[in-house]
């Protein structure tokens, strides 16, 4: 009876580790639960549970400790996080997710010399790495080494590696490259029936690089409607983050013959957003004679391989319109080769505030169509010289019922020192 009783327990023991080996997750079964817990639940806890079991199961799987790393750096557990990037790069110094995720940590925690070092040691293993060469970029940027940033964006656009994110990237250090720019432009602007004369429109400004973003002073001419006028302006680019910056804008104009707005201001809050998106959100002033409005503005861009796709839109809110009034525009430009070099498509509906040639005919208070589209090129000459050359046509309704065509032509040179 005992021998029936052992061998029936006996059998239960392997029949319950049987089924117990069968439920056993696999780390790679485990891996994929924790990015769940992580991605869709947001439960680290969780996921960092099912990371450590699987570690137990497979100790030299790197992606664990990687992944282990990652989530102790969202949850700003820095010293721990610190431990298993340096661990997965034992086990496999080679490994090129390991060296970028440690580095990234370092570069957003303002450990600028240390993510050098780790990305410098990821690249020995992967010279070709476009991930790892464009956090070298930023962190030279961060640094204020502002050359060596700009000659490995311009490897990169030139090799066709991750272009979008390179170029994206790359507007911003050419303008950090040359502390000083020299701006002349000139716009000629033609009516078939709206206006007997055509306008003319010059600008000379000078910008400099300063430690919170560029500063520009500019001096606007234009003759419109038989009149000369002179505005000035102010602008800036201040820096906030690694992410965001800003654009302010105060323009001034003594005269009070409809030049210019007499006054007008600009402020904007810009975003560089992961995948090689940017965004925009701001503000428009614009004040003629003793009629004060303010405008709002939205966009979204996407840098595609040599394109950057984008759309925006105004809105002219009610009290100053008989209704409320919206612009839309889209835009589309082809890079040929660095951030100054594209062929630019832009085309939309109704008159922009940031149209300078334009922005006048807002003045106007009755809700009247513009259908517009334009084109521009823009070149760089040398190193530091940048052409523009752009042409728009518009179709407005400027009495109701009453259209016209506006054509305009401009060209502009940038010298920057």
């Amino acid at each position: 009876m005992l021998i029936k009783k052992y061998l029936f327990l006996l059998f239960l023991s392997f029949f319950c580790l049987n089924i117990y080996s069968q439920t056993v997750l696999s780390s790679d079964s485990l891996l994929i639960l924790a990015r769940k817990a992580s991605f869709q639940q947001q439960n680290y806890t969780l996921a960092k549970q099912y990371l450590h079991q699987a570690i137990q199961q497979s100790p030299d799987y790197t992606d664990l400790w990687v992944f282990l790393g990652r989530i102790n750096s969202w949850e700003k557990n820095y010293d721990s996080a610190a431990y298993f990037f340096q661990h997965a790069l034992l086990i496999q110094p080679s490994y090129e997710d390991a060296s970028l995720a440690y580095a990234k940590m370092l570069y957003w925690n303002n450990q600028y010399q240390q993510s050098l070092q780790i990305c410098n040691f990821g690249l020995k293993s992967h010279p070709e790495s476009a991930s790892l060469q464009l956090l070298k970029s930023k962190i030279f940027i961060a640094q204020k080494n502002y050359d060596s940033a700009y000659q490995i964006i311009q490897i990169l656009i030139h090799q066709k590696k991750d272009v979008d994110a390179a170029r994206a990237l790359a507007g911003s250090i050419k303008s950090l490259l040359s502390k000083n720019q020299v701006d002349v432009s000139y716009d000629f602007v033609y009516f078939d029936r709206q206006f007997n004369n055509p306008w003319h429109l010059a600008s000379v400004d000078y910008g400099r690089t300063t430690s919170f973003g560029l500063l520009t002073g500019r001096l606007n001419y234009a003759n419109r409607f038989n009149e000369n006028a002179f505005q000035f302006e102010v602008e800036s680019y201040p820096h906030i983050s690694k992410v965001f910056y800003s654009f302010i804008n105060v323009g001034y104009t003594n005269n009070d013959n409809g030049v210019f707005p007499q006054w007008r201001g600009a402020f904007s809050l810009y975003a560089n957003l992961p995948k090689s998106y940017e965004a925009e959100m701001g503000l428009r002033y614009l004040q003629f004679g003793n009629n004060p409005t303010w405008l709002y503005t939205a966009y979204v861009g996407k840098y595609l391989k040599n394109w950057l796709l984008g759309a925006r839109t105004y809105i002219i809110p009610s009290n100053y319109t008989s209704k409320a009034g919206f612009v839309y525009s889209a835009m589309a430009r082809y890079y040929f080769g660095g951030a100054y070099d594209f062929i630019g498509l832009t085309a939309g509906y109704g008159i922009s505030p940031d149209d300078r040639y334009n922005a006048v005919l807002l003045d106007n208070r009755a809700n009247l169509a513009a259908y517009k589209a334009g084109l521009l090129y823009r070149k760089t000459i040398g190193k530091m010289n940048v052409l523009s050359v752009d042409f728009n046509w518009v179709n407005q309704e400027y009495l109701p019922q009453t259209k016209g065509n506006q054509y305009q032509a401009g060209v502009s040179w940038m010298f920057r020192f």
